[in-house]
Protein backbone atom coordinates (compact mmCIF):
# COMPACT_ATOMS: atom_id res chain seq x y z
CA UNK A 1 0.00 0.00 0.00
CA UNK A 2 1.41 3.61 -1.27
CA UNK A 3 1.87 5.51 2.06
CA UNK A 4 0.31 9.21 2.44
CA UNK A 5 2.31 12.28 2.26
CA UNK A 6 2.35 14.62 4.69
CA UNK A 7 -1.20 17.07 4.55
CA UNK A 8 -2.65 14.80 2.04
CA UNK A 9 -6.78 14.35 2.58
CA UNK A 10 -7.97 11.30 3.50
CA UNK A 11 -9.83 10.05 0.40
CA UNK A 12 -12.96 7.98 0.47
CA UNK A 13 -12.66 5.08 -1.98
CA UNK A 14 -14.74 3.88 -5.02
CA UNK A 15 -15.34 -0.35 -5.80
CA UNK A 16 -15.86 -2.01 -8.59
CA UNK A 17 -15.62 -5.26 -10.91
CA UNK A 18 -13.68 -5.31 -13.46
CA UNK A 19 -13.37 -9.28 -15.30
CA UNK A 20 -13.39 -11.02 -12.13
CA UNK A 21 -11.75 -8.84 -9.69
CA UNK A 22 -12.69 -6.72 -7.55
CA UNK A 23 -11.44 -3.38 -7.37
CA UNK A 24 -10.28 -0.33 -5.47
CA UNK A 25 -9.33 3.45 -6.03
CA UNK A 26 -9.15 6.56 -4.19
CA UNK A 27 -12.27 8.62 -5.43
CA UNK A 28 -11.83 12.33 -5.84
CA UNK A 29 -14.48 14.90 -6.03
CA UNK A 30 -14.18 19.06 -5.55
CA UNK A 31 -17.94 19.44 -5.23
CA UNK A 32 -17.95 16.84 -2.18
CA UNK A 33 -19.84 14.23 -3.96
CA UNK A 34 -19.55 10.42 -2.29
CA UNK A 35 -18.01 8.18 -4.62
CA UNK A 36 -20.93 6.39 -6.69
CA UNK A 37 -22.48 2.92 -5.40
CA UNK A 38 -22.96 1.11 -8.59
CA UNK A 39 -20.15 1.38 -11.35
CA UNK A 40 -20.06 -0.41 -14.78
CA UNK A 41 -16.93 -0.62 -16.92
CA UNK A 42 -17.56 1.71 -20.48
CA UNK A 43 -15.59 1.88 -23.72
CA UNK A 44 -16.26 2.56 -27.50
CA UNK A 45 -18.94 -0.26 -27.63
CA UNK A 46 -21.39 1.62 -25.36
CA UNK A 47 -23.82 3.63 -27.54
CA UNK A 48 -24.96 7.22 -26.00
CA UNK A 49 -28.46 6.39 -25.52
CA UNK A 50 -27.10 3.42 -23.42
CA UNK A 51 -25.05 5.35 -21.94
CA UNK A 52 -27.65 8.07 -20.68
CA UNK A 53 -30.11 5.58 -19.67
CA UNK A 54 -27.32 4.35 -16.73
CA UNK A 55 -26.12 7.76 -16.17
CA UNK A 56 -29.65 8.70 -15.13
CA UNK A 57 -30.38 5.89 -12.99
CA UNK A 58 -27.32 6.47 -11.02
CA UNK A 59 -24.74 3.90 -12.34
CA UNK A 60 -21.09 5.43 -12.88
CA UNK A 61 -19.63 4.52 -16.12
CA UNK A 62 -15.57 4.11 -15.89
CA UNK A 63 -13.92 4.49 -18.79
CA UNK A 64 -11.38 2.29 -20.60
CA UNK A 65 -11.39 3.39 -24.33
CA UNK A 66 -9.93 6.69 -25.93
CA UNK A 67 -10.19 9.41 -24.29
CA UNK A 68 -11.14 11.74 -26.70
CA UNK A 69 -14.46 9.27 -27.40
CA UNK A 70 -15.15 9.70 -23.60
CA UNK A 71 -15.22 13.67 -24.15
CA UNK A 72 -17.27 13.38 -27.31
CA UNK A 73 -19.79 10.70 -25.26
CA UNK A 74 -19.47 13.67 -22.61
CA UNK A 75 -20.93 15.77 -24.93
CA UNK A 76 -23.66 13.36 -26.47
CA UNK A 77 -24.89 13.00 -22.25
CA UNK A 78 -25.31 16.79 -22.31
CA UNK A 79 -27.50 17.20 -25.81
CA UNK A 80 -29.31 14.23 -24.34
CA UNK A 81 -29.99 16.26 -21.02
CA UNK A 82 -30.56 19.90 -22.47
CA UNK A 83 -33.81 18.43 -25.21
CA UNK A 84 -36.18 20.09 -23.32
CA UNK A 85 -39.72 18.92 -24.01
CA UNK A 86 -42.22 20.95 -25.93
CA UNK A 87 -44.69 22.52 -23.78
CA UNK A 88 -47.84 24.12 -25.33
CA UNK A 89 -49.57 27.07 -22.95
CA UNK A 90 -47.18 26.49 -20.03
CA UNK A 91 -47.60 28.79 -17.56
CA UNK A 92 -44.54 30.98 -16.79
CA UNK A 93 -43.59 30.44 -13.54
CA UNK A 94 -43.09 32.87 -11.09
CA UNK A 95 -39.27 34.74 -10.62
CA UNK A 96 -38.57 31.92 -7.48
CA UNK A 97 -40.20 29.33 -8.77
CA UNK A 98 -38.14 29.96 -12.38
CA UNK A 99 -35.01 30.16 -10.17
CA UNK A 100 -35.95 27.01 -7.80
CA UNK A 101 -36.40 24.73 -10.96
CA UNK A 102 -32.99 26.43 -12.94
CA UNK A 103 -30.96 24.85 -9.82
CA UNK A 104 -32.72 21.89 -9.95
CA UNK A 105 -32.26 21.26 -13.20
CA UNK A 106 -28.75 22.39 -13.06
CA UNK A 107 -28.11 20.01 -9.78
CA UNK A 108 -29.60 16.76 -11.70
CA UNK A 109 -27.43 17.82 -14.70
CA UNK A 110 -24.13 17.84 -12.80
CA UNK A 111 -25.23 14.62 -11.30
CA UNK A 112 -25.96 12.86 -14.21
CA UNK A 113 -22.61 14.46 -16.37
CA UNK A 114 -20.75 13.29 -13.27
CA UNK A 115 -21.26 9.88 -13.65
CA UNK A 116 -18.81 9.47 -16.43
CA UNK A 117 -15.31 8.75 -15.15
CA UNK A 118 -11.45 8.77 -15.86
CA UNK A 119 -8.98 6.74 -14.23
CA UNK A 120 -5.33 8.25 -13.05
CA UNK A 121 -2.28 6.98 -11.99
CA UNK A 122 0.05 8.60 -9.25
CA UNK A 123 1.63 11.32 -10.97
CA UNK A 124 -1.33 12.67 -12.36
CA UNK A 125 -1.17 10.59 -15.67
CA UNK A 126 -4.30 9.20 -17.52
CA UNK A 127 -4.31 5.56 -18.54
CA UNK A 128 -6.14 6.06 -22.14
CA UNK A 129 -5.17 6.77 -25.60
CA UNK A 130 -5.12 10.04 -27.04
CA UNK A 131 -5.16 11.54 -23.11
CA UNK A 132 -3.40 14.89 -22.59
CA UNK A 133 -1.39 15.55 -20.14
CA UNK A 134 -3.20 17.32 -17.26
CA UNK A 135 -0.37 16.88 -14.66
CA UNK A 136 -0.38 20.94 -14.05
CA UNK A 137 -4.11 21.28 -14.14
CA UNK A 138 -4.59 18.96 -11.42
CA UNK A 139 -1.74 19.89 -9.19
CA UNK A 140 -3.23 23.12 -9.10
CA UNK A 141 -6.86 22.27 -8.12
CA UNK A 142 -5.57 18.96 -5.89
CA UNK A 143 -2.23 19.86 -4.60
CA UNK A 144 0.53 16.94 -3.85
CA UNK A 145 -0.94 13.34 -4.91
CA UNK A 146 0.99 9.86 -4.72
CA UNK A 147 -1.77 7.65 -5.31
CA UNK A 148 -3.91 6.40 -8.43
CA UNK A 149 -7.36 7.80 -8.20
CA UNK A 150 -10.50 7.91 -10.11
CA UNK A 151 -12.40 11.30 -10.70
CA UNK A 152 -15.48 12.57 -13.34
CA UNK A 153 -13.96 13.29 -16.40
CA UNK A 154 -16.99 16.61 -16.26
CA UNK A 155 -14.67 17.43 -13.18
CA UNK A 156 -11.29 17.11 -14.81
CA UNK A 157 -12.95 19.43 -17.56
CA UNK A 158 -13.65 21.76 -15.20
CA UNK A 159 -9.77 21.75 -13.65
CA UNK A 160 -8.40 21.65 -17.51
CA UNK A 161 -10.70 25.22 -18.30
CA UNK A 162 -9.97 26.32 -14.49
CA UNK A 163 -6.06 25.96 -15.39
CA UNK A 164 -6.18 27.84 -18.84
CA UNK A 165 -7.91 30.81 -17.13
CA UNK A 166 -5.01 30.57 -14.79
CA UNK A 167 -2.31 30.83 -17.25
CA UNK A 168 -3.91 33.35 -19.55
CA UNK A 169 -5.74 35.93 -16.85
CA UNK A 170 -8.52 37.88 -17.39
CA UNK A 171 -8.14 41.80 -18.70
CA UNK A 172 -9.43 44.13 -16.43
CA UNK A 173 -9.75 47.21 -18.46
CA UNK A 174 -9.23 49.68 -15.61
CA UNK A 175 -5.82 47.84 -14.13
CA UNK A 176 -4.60 48.02 -17.91
CA UNK A 177 -3.59 44.37 -17.10
CA UNK A 178 -4.56 40.66 -16.15
CA UNK A 179 -5.99 39.14 -13.14
CA UNK A 180 -5.03 35.37 -13.05
CA UNK A 181 -7.70 33.09 -11.02
CA UNK A 182 -6.48 30.42 -9.16
CA UNK A 183 -8.50 26.62 -9.41
CA UNK A 184 -11.57 27.22 -7.21
CA UNK A 185 -11.39 31.29 -7.14
CA UNK A 186 -14.23 33.27 -8.92
CA UNK A 187 -12.88 35.18 -11.85
CA UNK A 188 -13.50 38.81 -11.78
CA UNK A 189 -15.26 38.56 -15.65
CA UNK A 190 -18.54 40.92 -14.28
CA UNK A 191 -16.01 44.12 -15.51
CA UNK A 192 -18.82 46.18 -14.33
CA UNK A 193 -18.43 46.51 -10.41
CA UNK A 194 -14.20 46.80 -10.72
CA UNK A 195 -15.42 49.81 -13.05
CA UNK A 196 -17.83 50.57 -10.02
CA UNK A 197 -14.67 50.72 -7.78
CA UNK A 198 -12.33 52.98 -9.78
CA UNK A 199 -14.77 55.52 -10.59
CA UNK A 200 -16.61 56.18 -7.69
CA UNK A 201 -15.30 59.58 -5.93
CA UNK A 202 -12.71 58.30 -2.74
CA UNK A 203 -13.84 59.71 0.82
CA UNK A 204 -11.08 61.90 0.93
CA UNK A 205 -7.73 62.25 -0.75
CA UNK A 206 -4.75 59.83 0.62
CA UNK A 207 -6.57 57.23 2.43
CA UNK A 208 -3.65 55.94 4.54
CA UNK A 209 -5.82 52.50 4.91
CA UNK A 210 -8.49 50.32 3.60
CA UNK A 211 -9.45 47.06 3.74
CA UNK A 212 -11.02 44.81 0.69
CA UNK A 213 -13.53 42.48 2.80
CA UNK A 214 -13.41 38.97 0.84
CA UNK A 215 -10.81 39.81 -1.57
CA UNK A 216 -10.93 36.60 -4.05
CA UNK A 217 -8.96 37.35 -6.86
CA UNK A 218 -7.17 40.54 -4.91
CA UNK A 219 -8.60 42.43 -8.16
CA UNK A 220 -10.13 45.13 -6.13
CA UNK A 221 -7.09 45.60 -3.58
CA UNK A 222 -5.54 45.86 -7.18
CA UNK A 223 -7.73 49.01 -8.05
CA UNK A 224 -7.70 50.61 -4.75
CA UNK A 225 -3.74 50.23 -4.98
CA UNK A 226 -4.29 51.84 -8.20
CA UNK A 227 -6.25 54.66 -7.22
CA UNK A 228 -3.46 55.76 -4.59
CA UNK A 229 -4.57 54.00 -1.34
CA UNK A 230 -1.42 54.32 0.69
CA UNK A 231 -2.35 50.76 2.17
CA UNK A 232 -4.55 48.26 2.20
CA UNK A 233 -5.33 44.89 4.09
CA UNK A 234 -7.02 42.33 2.21
CA UNK A 235 -8.61 39.60 3.86
CA UNK A 236 -10.19 36.25 2.99
CA UNK A 237 -10.85 32.75 4.95
CA UNK A 238 -10.03 30.49 1.53
CA UNK A 239 -6.19 29.65 1.44
CA UNK A 240 -6.95 29.51 -2.44
CA UNK A 241 -8.10 32.99 -2.65
CA UNK A 242 -5.37 34.19 -0.47
CA UNK A 243 -2.74 32.48 -2.70
CA UNK A 244 -4.36 33.74 -5.46
CA UNK A 245 -4.80 37.27 -4.80
CA UNK A 246 -1.20 37.47 -3.64
CA UNK A 247 0.28 36.07 -6.65
CA UNK A 248 -1.57 38.54 -8.41
CA UNK A 249 -0.73 41.29 -6.38
CA UNK A 250 2.85 40.65 -6.40
CA UNK A 251 2.67 40.38 -10.16
CA UNK A 252 1.05 43.84 -10.72
CA UNK A 253 3.72 45.46 -8.12
CA UNK A 254 1.20 45.92 -5.43
CA UNK A 255 2.88 43.26 -2.69
CA UNK A 256 4.42 45.83 -0.49
CA UNK A 257 1.19 48.15 -0.49
CA UNK A 258 -1.27 44.85 0.19
CA UNK A 259 -1.25 42.98 3.36
CA UNK A 260 -3.63 39.51 2.82
CA UNK A 261 -4.66 37.90 5.64
CA UNK A 262 -6.80 35.57 6.95
CA UNK A 263 -9.87 36.61 8.42
CA UNK A 264 -13.52 36.37 9.20
CA UNK A 265 -14.82 39.47 7.07
CA UNK A 266 -12.92 42.42 9.12
CA UNK A 267 -9.33 42.78 10.16
CA UNK A 268 -8.82 44.16 13.64
CA UNK A 269 -8.56 48.42 13.59
CA UNK A 270 -10.70 51.00 11.48
CA UNK A 271 -9.99 51.88 8.00
CA UNK A 272 -11.16 55.42 6.32
CA UNK A 273 -12.66 52.92 2.90
CA UNK A 274 -14.04 49.58 3.70
CA UNK A 275 -15.10 47.59 0.57
CA UNK A 276 -17.03 44.43 0.23
CA UNK A 277 -18.68 42.80 -2.70
CA UNK A 278 -19.97 39.56 -1.18
CA UNK A 279 -22.16 36.34 -3.35
CA UNK A 280 -25.10 38.45 -4.61
CA UNK A 281 -27.84 35.31 -4.16
CA UNK A 282 -29.41 34.11 -0.74
CA UNK A 283 -29.15 30.77 -1.53
CA UNK A 284 -27.14 27.25 -0.71
CA UNK A 285 -23.95 27.17 -2.93
CA UNK A 286 -24.02 22.94 -4.15
CA UNK A 287 -19.82 23.06 -4.87
CA UNK A 288 -16.96 25.27 -3.15
CA UNK A 289 -16.68 27.67 -6.30
CA UNK A 290 -20.62 28.64 -6.10
CA UNK A 291 -19.90 29.96 -2.25
CA UNK A 292 -18.47 33.04 -4.54
CA UNK A 293 -21.77 33.01 -5.55
CA UNK A 294 -24.37 32.19 -3.15
CA UNK A 295 -24.13 33.14 0.35
CA UNK A 296 -26.56 31.29 2.66
CA UNK A 297 -29.19 33.54 4.47
CA UNK A 298 -26.93 36.03 3.39
CA UNK A 299 -24.77 35.51 5.81
CA UNK A 300 -21.78 37.40 4.43
CA UNK A 301 -23.89 40.59 3.95
CA UNK A 302 -25.39 40.60 6.96
CA UNK A 303 -22.03 39.91 8.72
CA UNK A 304 -20.55 43.06 6.39
CA UNK A 305 -23.05 45.47 7.35
CA UNK A 306 -22.96 44.40 10.70
CA UNK A 307 -19.46 45.26 11.81
CA UNK A 308 -19.11 48.32 9.31
CA UNK A 309 -19.77 50.33 11.78
CA UNK A 310 -17.20 49.69 14.25
CA UNK A 311 -14.20 49.46 11.62
CA UNK A 312 -14.86 52.26 9.92
CA UNK A 313 -12.73 55.89 11.13
CA UNK A 314 -14.48 58.98 11.57
CA UNK A 315 -15.83 60.26 7.87
CA UNK A 316 -14.91 57.01 6.55
CA UNK A 317 -17.34 54.81 4.06
CA UNK A 318 -18.22 51.65 3.51
CA UNK A 319 -18.79 50.44 0.27
CA UNK A 320 -20.98 47.63 -0.66
CA UNK A 321 -20.47 46.20 -4.01
CA UNK A 322 -24.19 44.45 -4.74
CA UNK A 323 -26.47 43.10 -7.64
CA UNK A 324 -29.66 43.09 -7.22
CA UNK A 325 -30.61 40.41 -9.05
CA UNK A 326 -31.87 38.29 -5.77
CA UNK A 327 -34.70 40.95 -6.07
CA UNK A 328 -36.04 40.00 -9.36
CA UNK A 329 -35.87 36.47 -8.42
CA UNK A 330 -37.97 36.96 -5.21
CA UNK A 331 -35.18 36.03 -2.84
CA UNK A 332 -34.57 39.19 -1.19
CA UNK A 333 -36.81 42.68 -1.35
CA UNK A 334 -34.65 46.32 -1.36
CA UNK A 335 -36.73 46.89 1.99
CA UNK A 336 -34.94 43.56 3.87
CA UNK A 337 -31.80 45.23 2.48
CA UNK A 338 -32.68 48.83 3.64
CA UNK A 339 -33.76 47.44 6.67
CA UNK A 340 -30.25 45.23 7.20
CA UNK A 341 -28.85 48.71 6.37
CA UNK A 342 -30.55 50.63 8.74
CA UNK A 343 -30.53 48.02 11.83
CA UNK A 344 -26.28 47.86 11.77
CA UNK A 345 -26.29 51.99 12.19
CA UNK A 346 -25.60 52.75 9.05
CA UNK A 347 -26.66 55.52 6.53
CA UNK A 348 -26.57 55.50 2.40
CA UNK A 349 -25.06 58.65 1.27
CA UNK A 350 -25.22 57.53 -2.13
CA UNK A 351 -25.91 54.81 -5.15
CA UNK A 352 -23.62 53.92 -8.32
CA UNK A 353 -25.68 52.17 -10.54
CA UNK A 354 -24.62 50.15 -13.53
CA UNK A 355 -26.19 47.58 -16.32
CA UNK A 356 -24.58 44.21 -16.75
CA UNK A 357 -22.81 44.03 -19.69
CA UNK A 358 -22.22 39.58 -20.17
CA UNK A 359 -24.14 37.54 -22.87
CA UNK A 360 -26.93 35.94 -20.18
CA UNK A 361 -28.35 39.44 -19.49
CA UNK A 362 -28.94 39.44 -23.31
CA UNK A 363 -29.97 35.89 -24.10
CA UNK A 364 -33.94 35.37 -24.10
CA UNK A 365 -33.68 31.71 -24.05
CA UNK A 366 -31.98 31.48 -20.75
CA UNK A 367 -34.57 30.53 -18.01
CA UNK A 368 -33.68 33.61 -15.85
CA UNK A 369 -33.38 35.83 -18.66
CA UNK A 370 -36.59 38.13 -17.10
CA UNK A 371 -34.63 38.43 -13.89
CA UNK A 372 -30.97 38.82 -15.43
CA UNK A 373 -32.45 41.70 -18.15
CA UNK A 374 -33.66 44.22 -15.63
CA UNK A 375 -30.66 43.32 -13.28
CA UNK A 376 -28.59 46.56 -11.92
CA UNK A 377 -25.25 46.25 -10.15
CA UNK A 378 -25.15 48.89 -7.49
CA UNK A 379 -22.19 50.50 -5.32
CA UNK A 380 -23.66 51.78 -2.06
CA UNK A 381 -21.76 54.02 -0.13
CA UNK A 382 -22.33 54.10 3.63
CA UNK A 383 -21.14 55.51 6.54
CA UNK A 384 -22.58 55.06 10.21
CA UNK A 385 -25.16 56.61 11.27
Amino acid sequence: MVSALPGLPDLPHIHWTEGDQTCTAHWRSESGAMPPKRVVIADDRLTADAAYRLASQGTALLWRSDFQNARQLLQALARRIDRKPKKLHAAVPAPIDAFNQYRQAQSQRARTLAMLLVPFNADFSIPLRRAPDVAQACAGAYGANNRPFVASLRELLGLIGAHEWRKNGVEIAVLGARIHPHYGVFAPIRGEYVALVAETPLPQQGIALAFDIGTGTGVLAAVLAQRGVVRIVATDQDPRALACASDNLARLGYADKVDVMTANLFPEGRAGLIVCNPPWIPARPSSPIEYAVYDPDSGMLRGFLNGLAAHLTPHGEGWLILSDLAEHLGLRTRAQLLTMIETAGLKVIARMDVRPQHSKAFDETDPLHTARAAEVTSLWRLVAG
